[in-house]
């Protein structure tokens, strides 16, 4: 049963056709009856039809499908809406209650309360066909009740699959945040391994220096001093090359395409953009003048704050978050701007990184000799600002 009911899930189509093909037997069999007492067949087998066949397709056309149905109703309203058929409706005018189901549920309240409008016209039409009968203002009174609980059940079924679509939302978005967090972290263990290996090799050849000049001035007067200095020489260059192996094998064991993965620049902004956009956050990128050709430093930081800016908007924005990032150069300075209108705190986003995500936007910036600012917009959200000279 369980595997039925999720193949049926996944197969939406099938369950209406079922129902459909339900209340076509019944609709059928009461047909029967209406033809007897003088309704037209071809006029009844067309209000079924009208009221019936669209029921498959209600969830990828419930606009078209549902207004199938309402001129059904009508064609029977109007057709034999007033013979007394021995029955208070007909099994096909359920259709109407799972259309307004479906447009509460599958599309918004402004179309559903039109829709219901033309039911409530259809309703009264119906009634006064009635009069006469002591059990019209008892049947008004029901079909009121079948469309408030076909009305309510599509403001749950919708809240349902609105929070579900919300959840789904999130997390792609946690996900692609993490992703985003990872390439950052690898990016910042690269650095710092960087920085050890230049540490060992600083060292390691200062002290070759000392010790080669060492041994030039008393190669001649102290050999035996000269013989130590040079094997102190080869014994640092041995220690530093073992460490340089070592270090070198932490970032080789990376995968093929990290390994030989060039540093990003500046080009690479539109594909931080495009991967924001498929985590669900809507990224404008506007670009001004060239930025193929900038500088090495200033195009790895214009790629590195975009990175941190737009992962600060995934995390901390909030759902319905659109993004600008705007690049315009001239020939003095390039001029690099990041907003959102979400709803993140300077709080929150100050912590992205472990706290480091700011100070390092602005040390990006400070070491190529520019300015950066960073704060929460006037009308709302963030703003990241960074300006870099050019000239020489």
């Amino acid at each position: 049963m369980r595997r039925f009911s999720l193949w049926m899930k996944a197969h939406p189509a099938f369950g209406d056709s079922l129902i459909a093909g339900l209340l076509l037997l019944f609709d059928l069999g009461f047909g029967v009856e209406a033809v007897d007492r003088g309704v037209s067949f071809s006029a009844y087998l067309a209000v079924t039809l009208l009221m019936l066949g669209p029921l498959p397709f209600r969830r990828h056309h419930p606009l078209g499908s549902s207004y199938l149905i309402l001129g059904g109703a009508f064609l029977q309203l109007f057709s034999h809406g007033s013979y007394d058929l021995g029955i208070p409706v007909r099994m096909s005018d359920f259709a109407l209650a799972i259309a307004l189901y479906t447009l509460v549920a599958s599309t918004n309240r402004k179309t559903a309360l039109i829709y219901s409008g033309w039911l409530l016209a259809g309703t009264l039409l119906w009634a006064i066909f009635q009069v006469g009968e002591l059990q019209a203002v008892f049947l008004v009174f029901m079909v009121f009740v079948i469309f408030g609980f076909s009305w309510a059940m599509g403001e749950f079924v919708g809240a349902r699959r609105a929070y579900q679509r919300e959840m789904e939302q999130r997390l792609v978005l946690l996900e692609t945040e993490r992703d985003q967090q990872a390439k950052i972290a690898v990016g910042e263990e690269r650095s710092r391994i960087a920085r050890e290996l230049h540490d060992v090799v600083a060292h390691a050849v200062s002290v070759m220096i000392v010790h080669a000049d060492g041994a030039a001035y008393t190669i001649r007067s102290q050999p035996e001093v000269a013989e130590n200095a040079v094997r102190t020489i080869a014994d640092t260059g041995r220690l530093a090359l073992t460490e340089m192996r070592r270090l070198l094998g932490v970032l080789r064991s990376e995968d093929a395409e990290t390994q030989w993965a060039p540093q990003p620049d500046a080009r690479g902004v539109v594909e931080l953009a495009e991967s924001t956009r498929a985590a669900g956050v809507p990224v404008r990128l506007e670009i001004t003048g060239d930025v193929d050709d900038l500088p090495v430093g200033v195009g790895l930081s214009v790629y590195r704050i975009v990175q941190e800016a737009l992962t600060n908007t995934i995390k901390h924005a909030g759902s319905g978050t659109t993004a600008m990032v705007r690049l315009a150069r001239t020939p003095e300075e390039l001029r690099l701007e990041v907003v959102d209108n979400g709803f993140g705190t300077p709080h929150d986003v100050v912590k992205v990184s472990g706290g480091n995500g700011l100070i390092g936007m602005r040390e990006r910036a400070a070491v190529l000799g520019g300015e950066f600012e960073a704060g929460p917009n006037p009308g709302g959200g963030w703003r990241v600002r960074a300006t870099f000279p050019l000239a020489a």
